[in-house]
């Protein structure tokens, strides 16, 4: 409560605005439509003229014309009840991109930037007045070689621009929580809470720097710690010196921060107050933090290499080490769950974040090309202990040392970075995507890598930093069951020798009832170019394979014709769950020198008929991703097997192995394998005492073979089953196959 008693601390007022657009910053337009905030203009114009579901058809194509619009926002400000040391603030936490900020004919703010919040004093400006923002078109480098590079000299995600999952549809307009706030005039301005933990993980070091507005000079802070159950852990007080203050405590024993799998994600909270020269609280805010030391280090023997003459520099480190433990980094690649991130809350990121919890995933990297999350994302890793590996919004382009871009760049990185640090689940900032590959043609010596580190290091020293991903050793790639030399996943990984495997994918088509709810029924089967099919990415969404993502001619290569969409359905996400599967466990296979295996991709902003993601928009489960969470279980059985095809009266051979990432030992364990058929008796083909696993490490084991039947037709299957052992969970496995078409 305020000094009187009478108002909370801070207290938000709504505000309802309405929208319309023009051809200028200060042309009026001639017609305005309810506005939902937060939202995007193009869905407010949609839902007035009762357009049908942008995600269904070609109906996106209906939005094309509003990129090139100046869109205005207006509001009237409505009558504020306030104690007269209160001032009322336009609060913004997001405005989508260049727009300027007006209060009658009084211009209060142009920016450029959508990740930078707004705060701006309005208490003085007569009820009823118009609070306007102009938010101008879409900004497009002109001379831009192709449509997304249009996004490389502006702060603006380029995914929106058009990529192989999601149609040229760039959101504008007011993208997160805003509203009249009515503060104290004595506040909290900024506050961080740093967090230090000793080599031994027993004493942690927290440092609490604050900074507040209008206090006076008795003014002081409090500083309040406590347990993850409810304990006080520091409680302390401190005056203000020149509206700043500095305080300092230390925790023993402490309730580590863990991600999924290595123990649990334990929250402190931490509550800063400001307190007048009386000592009644004027400011309070809260925040969660997580107790944990993250690193990376180097791999395992990649000091080794280049192991002869000449010499250049060896690998960099990408092994994530957390609480002084080497973890296996197990996860996938988060795109933007929405076209438009304005409609995003904590309820639609919730069922993703859970799904890959429960896949046994304990990082997801947020790729360069989409949009930074609004902060609920981050609290749900927090609490399900998630590691986030954070890329600023640059990727597939050359972001030149252009002088506005730099200034906008400083600026909007600064504020993500200000915005994030706090968070247990940050694990790593990376400058962006695919920035030193050939079509983006950049180097660490670009202006814009360079201060993206040096603004890291100067506001989180602590969180390491990658200029992009991938450095050298690191790999990206391939997307496809079978590459054009003819090697199929089951050849990919296991010939290659990668510290970290931070992109590859296997597309799988979406589920019959997810296509029928965005492609027209006449148009359902047979899939064809030129249909819809086609605008949600089954035909030509990459240049490198036209066959992208459907891969027609593959599946019925393997499987024979497809007479219904049933079949081709189930024959397409056999093959990206098999191969989804192979790859994960190749790549946990050559731990500890390989650390990562993060596929391409987790989700979807919009239904595709086939693309390389788990999860169906918005949060529908394909079967991949049963079979991912199938191979990133702590513990398995594992078969690395040579090929997906195979021939009646073939030999048939397979190399076993425990893979372990769990950390405790794993109990000796008998297993054994079996060959399973469609028509025919199951076959034992041998077994293996394993001598059991230390925490956190690999075992692997013999070799297995057996001659297929000659009578063998369609798919069989090999499975690794434990025997006579207790293990308090199953280690089992299972591996679909294919017989070959004479």
């Amino acid at each position: 409560m305020t000094p009187n008693g009478r108002f909370p601390l801070r207290r938000v007022i709504p505000l309802g605005f309405e929208v319309g657009h023009s051809d200028g910053l200060t042309q009026e337009p001639e017609r305005f439509v309810p506005s939902a905030v937060p939202g995007a203009v193009q869905l407010d114009w949609a839902a007035a003229e009762s357009w049908p579901k942008h995600w269904v058809g070609n109906n996106f194509e209906r939005f094309t014309w509003m990129e090139d619009k100046h869109w205005h926002y207006r509001v009237r400000l409505p009558q504020v009840d306030r104690h007269e040391n209160q001032r009322v603030y336009f609060v913004s936490a997001g405005i989508d991109y260049h727009f300027q900020i007006r209060v009658g004919d009084k211009v209060l703010l142009d920016q450029e930037g959508m990740f930078t919040p707004v705060a701006l004093d309005v208490t003085d400006f007569d009820q009823g007045t118009v609070l306007a923002i102009v938010v101008r078109p879409v900004p497009k480098y002109p001379k831009a070689h192709r449509p997304k590079a249009q996004a490389s000299r502006s702060v603006k995600p380029s995914v929106s621009y058009g990529w192989d999952f999601h149609p040229r549809l760039v959101p504008l307009g007011i993208w997160d929580e805003t509203h009249l706030e009515v503060r104290n005039s004595q506040t909290l301005s900024n506050t961080q809470v740093r967090v230090a933990l000793d080599i031994e993980q027993q004493r942690a070091e927290l440092q609490c720097v604050v900074q507040a507005q209008g206090a006076s000079e008795a003014a002081s802070v409090s500083w309040e710690v406590s347990d993850p159950f409810g304990a006080t852990a520091v409680k302390m007080q401190a005056a203000l010196v020149r509206g700043s203050a500095h305080l300092g405590a230390a925790i023993d024993h402490p309730q580590l921060w863990w991600c999924n799998g290595q123990g649990e994600p334990n929250l402190y909270t931490s509550t800063i107050r400001l307190l007048d020269g009386a000592g009644h609280c004027v400011d309070e805010r809260s925040s969660r933090i997580g107790i944990r030391d993250v690193k990376l280090v180097m791999n395992e023997d990649a000091w080794k290499e280049p192991s002869t003459f000449p010499k250049t520099r060896s690998t960099p480190p990408m092994t994530i080490q957390l609480n002084g433990r080497k973890i296996f980094a197990k996860g996938s690649n988060w795109v933007c769950p929405d076209i438009f991130a304005g409609t995003l809350a904590r309820e639609e990121y919730a069922p993703l974040l859970h799904q890959a919890h429960a896949a046994h995933f304990n990082i997801l990297r947020c790729w360069g090309g989409a949009t930074i999350n609004k902060q609920s994302f981050y609290d749900l890793c927090d609490e399900l202990g998630i590691l986030i590996w954070q890329e600023f919004p640059l990727a597939c382009n050359t972001y030149e040392d252009d002088e506005r871009y730099l200034q906008v760049l400083d600026q909007e990185s600064r504020s993500i970075i200000t915005q994030l640090r706090e968070h247990a689940c940050l694990a790593m900032w990376c400058g962006g995507n695919e920035l030193f590959n050939w079509w983006s043609a950049m180097t660490d010596q670009h202006l814009a890598l360079r201060m993206l580190n040096a603004n890291c290091f100067q506001l989180d020293p602590q969180t390491p930093f990658l200029p992009t991903s991938p450095v050298m050793g690191v790999g990206h790639g391939d997307y496809r069951f079978r590459d054009d030399e003819g090697r199929e996943v089951f050849q990919m990984f296991s010939n290659a020798s990668n510290t970290a495997y931070t992109e590859f994918g296997v597309p799988g088509p979406a589920s019959v009832d997810t296509l029928a709810s965005f492609i027209p029924s006449d148009e359902l089967f047979p899939p064809q170019r030129g249909t819809t099919w086609q605008t949600h990415h089954a035909f030509d969404a990459w240049f490198v394979a036209p066959e992208s993502w459907l891969f027609v001619d593959l599946i019925e290569e393997y499987f024979g014709p497809c007479e219904t969409l049933t079949s081709l359905v189930e024959r397409g996400q056999l093959l990206q769950s098999e191969g989804y599967k192979c790859l994960f466990e190749e790549a946990r296979r050559q731990k500890p020198f390989s650390s990562m295996a993060l596929n391409w991709c987790y989700n979807e902003p919009w239904p595709t008929a086939a693309n390389n993601s788990i999860v169906s928009w918005p949060a529908v489960a394909k079967p991949a991703l049963h079979a991912v969470a199938a191979a990133c279980r702590p513990s398995l059985f594992s078969a690395q097997i040579p090929k997906f095809s195979w021939s009646p009266g073939e030999l048939f051979c397979t190399k076993l192995a425990v893979l372990h990432d769990g950390p405790t030992s794993l109990a000796p364990v008998l297993v054994k394998a079996f060959l399973t058929f469609n028509n025919l008796p199951e076959v034992c083909i041998g077994e293996w005492q394993t001598p059991g696993n230390e925490a956190n490490v690999n075992l692997l084991g013999p070799t297995l073979s057996a001659a297929l039947p000659l009578d063998l037709q369609g798919t069989f299957a090999l499975e690794l089953r434990s025997q006579g052992q207790d293990l308090g969970s199953d280690l089992s496995s299972r591996y679909v196959l294919c017989v070959a078409r004479t």
